[in-house]
Parts: structure tokens; C-alpha cells; sequence
């Protein structure tokens, strides 16, 4: 039941990723917001390695690593395929 709340939590963070990473993105809404599902994953996953609860996606310590997971999995992705902000 984690990895589907991370992943209802993922659709969340990526809107609000979108909204707050700077400049002009070339994904889709779509595609941010699978961006979004990935890093609330991998940062729910991070989360729970160093020592949080893995029934903390639905809380506001959840949310803040669903967005800041969905953040960096833009930067990421936006550093690898060279497009700037």
C-alpha cells in the first residue's frame, strides 16, 4: 500500500513541482507530473532508508519529500536532456 500513496502523492508533487521550478519547462503537464511520480517514489524510498516511516506519504513530512523528490527528479532530468530554465 506505500508505493501506491507515493504514487497518488507522486500526480500531487509533480503539479506543484511544475508550479515551482523556475523557467519555462518543455514537458507537458503530463509528462511533469510522471516526472513528479518518480521523485515522490525514489523520495519516499530515500525517506524511509534514513530512518522515516514508510506510512508517512500522506502526511505534510510525505508531501514535502514528494516535492522536493519531484524537484530534483525535474533538475535532473532537465541537466541530462540539456535543456535550460
Amino acid at each position: 500500500m506505500g508505493i501506491l500513496a507515493w504514487v497518488v502523492l507522486g500526480l500531487l508533487a509533480g503539479a506543484i513541482a511544475r508550479a515551482i521550478y523556475p523557467g519555462s519547462q518543455g514537458l507537458g503537464i503530463l509528462g511533469t507530473m510522471v516526472l513528479g511520480i518518480i521523485g515522490a517514489v525514489v523520495g519516499g524510498f530515500l525517506y524511509s532508508l534514513i530512518g522515516g516511516g514508510g506510512g508517512v506519504a500522506l502526511s505534510v513530512g510525505g508531501v514535502i519529500v514528494a516535492v522536493l523528490g519531484a524537484i530534483v527528479t525535474l533538475f535532473i532530468y532537465y541537466a541530462v536532456t540539456k535543456r535550460t530554465a
